[in-house]
């Protein structure tokens, strides 16, 4: 979202965390007994470009998206089209999600599920960890390099795994010097909300140390998807278009097709 939309994001969900700080015991103690989770990034590590398909109910940038959509039959869709793993956005204020739509389709699938929100405490890591989630999404734009580290560390603590966010070059550089297994690089441009697929592509370079990598936003056709695969990119996480999608099995489909032969 463009800056000028963070501060009211980042505001939110600061109030979403104060509600949860008291809890912090609890849900570690709850975590520290969950099974393992599912792994994101062996998911991504096969061979062909993977698709992590997104639940999206609203943007602040498009407006209504799939406000009526059904998380579970969505999510079953992808699956059935050969997604690597599922995101699911829990933002509820200006995204329109839940923790319930991230419950429900853990339950209903075998890949992993990706919690997308805005992670700023360790509190938020170790409820995405009862709550189900197989990974958390980590924005370098959001967060200081030393609680960008914090949180790896609890992720790691929690047994869940972490997509590191960039939107820069020097976003990457950042990642990088965490240590980050799974780093995307989102096409979109935080202040003009416009995608470029050339941001992806002039970051590949500087992805060398990183284990899986991502690209994020703008990926809406097999030649958009082509082009990430032949930046280097293991997965592509792709939202609006897949929730837009009349046949999103198909759509799911069609973009791991572009990698083929």
């Amino acid at each position: 979202m463009a800056r000028l939309m963070l501060p009211p994001i980042i505001a939110s969900t600061r109030l979403r965390i104060q509600a949860l700080v008291p809890r912090l015991p609890e849900l570690r103690d709850r975590g520290a007994g969950l099974p393992p989770t599912r792994s994101l990034g062996d998911a991504l590590s096969r061979p062909g470009l993977q698709v992590i398909a997104e639940i999206k109910r609203r943007s602040p940038s498009a407006g209504e998206l799939a406000p009526g959509i059904d998380p579970v039959s969505q999510a079953k869709r992808y699956e059935a089209g050969g997604a690597a793993a599922i995101s699911v956005l829990t933002e509820p204020e200006f995204f329109g999600g839940s923790n319930d739509d991230l419950v429900a389709v853990r339950g209903a699938v075998a890949v992993p599920v990706l919690r997308k929100d805005f992670t700023l405490h360790p509190v938020q890591v170790w409820e995405s960890r009862v709550l189900g989630a197989d990974a958390v999404l980590l924005i370098v734009a959001v967060l200081t390099d030393r609680e960008l580290a914090d949180l790896i560390e609890t992720a790691a603590a929690a047994g869940i795994e972490a997509l590191v966010e960039a939107h820069t070059v020097e976003e990457v550089q950042r990642a990088d010097g965490t240590g980050a297994r799974i780093v995307g690089v989102n096409n979109r441009d935080l202040a003009t909300f416009s995608t470029d697929l050339a941001t992806a592509e002039a970051a590949a370079t500087h992805l060398g140390g990183v284990a899986v990598r991502v690209a994020e936003s703008g990926v809406s056709s097999s030649e958009a998807a082509a082009r990430m695969a032949a930046a280097g990119y293991d997965a592509i996480l792709v939202g609006e278009a897949a929730v837009r999608a009349d046949d999103p099995e198909a759509f799911v489909r069609s973009l791991r097709g572009s990698s083929d032969g």
